[in-house]
């Protein structure tokens, strides 16, 4: 039986529909000095260069996400197709964000993150993607009005985090799990400000929060207000409405102009 979310339009099936597509988005081999790198001890002038390296695309990263405006991230799998629930669900998530004033930002693949992307650009909003790139290429879905496409996890990861403003995360697997523990851990001690981090789809997420609430919580290796940061719905309505409420009234975001580029600093 189904069950209806949110005004309108989409229906959140039980779980035992799992996702379809066999994409190698995000699985291949990483280019063979990024894994080299993550051996243990290298020759110094290797290391320096891939410190330099690092360090350029970051600033990179930086200098293409800086006008963007406020962001909102979408994590999930690669793996659902757009006949399936969770990905019109993130479509529908994406054009919500994307009529409350947000910029749609997500890790610019396939599935959970084209449905994001594709429901914001339907919306008439901005949709940005950080691309991974390895050594089959990973091509950023089309749904994108820009893209920066980054060699190293950790930078990705960080840009993701850096520019935005609350965190949702629908179903996905160990990737998705890193993003929502990380942001959670940078939420508990107090680097990123009590951001919202809103995870959609409650029969997907239950087992994983009997966990939080079973075991971590009643062996108090977090604290009850760590468990309670968590927004769990199944209603994008809520969802937006949560973020936008945060954003304006904690944050003081506004609909302001949006920073003017500088083109002597390469923006």
């Amino acid at each position: 039986m189904s069950r209806a979310v949110g005004p309108g339009s989409v229906t959140l099936r039980p779980p035992e529909e799992p996702a379809r597509s066999e994409t190698q988005w995000g699985r291949g081999p990483p280019a063979p000095e990024v894994a080299r790198f993550l051996q243990g001890p290298q020759p110094r002038g290797f290391e320096l260069a891939r410190a330099l390296r690092i360090f350029w695309e970051t600033l990179r990263g930086f200098r293409a996400l800086h006008f963007v405006g406020p962001c909102v991230t979408v994590f999930g799998s690669a793996r659902f197709t757009p006949d399936q629930p969770y990905y019109r669900l993130a479509r529908e998530v994406g054009a919500r964000l994307a009529r409350a004033g947000f910029t749609v930002l997500t890790g610019g693949g396939p599935g959970i993150m084209e449905a994001a992307n594709r429901g914001a650009r339907e919306a008439g909003g901005y949709s940005v993607g950080c691309n991974i790139e390895l050594a089959h290429e990973q091509k950023p879905n089309p749904y994108l009005d820009r893209w920066v496409t980054f060699r190293h996890f950790s930078v990705r990861k960080m840009m993701l985090v850096k520019y935005s403003y609350a965190f949702i995360a629908l179903p996905g697997g160990f990737g998705t799990l890193d993003e929502i523990f990380e942001t959670a851990t940078l939420i508990q001690t107090g680097k990123i400000k009590d951001f919202p981090l809103v995870l959609m789809g409650r029969q997907y997420w239950r087992p994983l929060l009997d966990f939080v609430r079973d075991r971590l919580l009643a062996e108090r290796t977090i604290d009850p207000g760590d468990a309670g940061r968590i927004l769990v719905t199944d209603s994008p309505a809520e969802a937006v409405d949560a973020v936008t409420d945060i954003g304006l009234h904690r944050f003081g975001l506004t609909y302001g102009p949006r920073l003017k580029r500088r083109w002597w600093l390469g923006e």
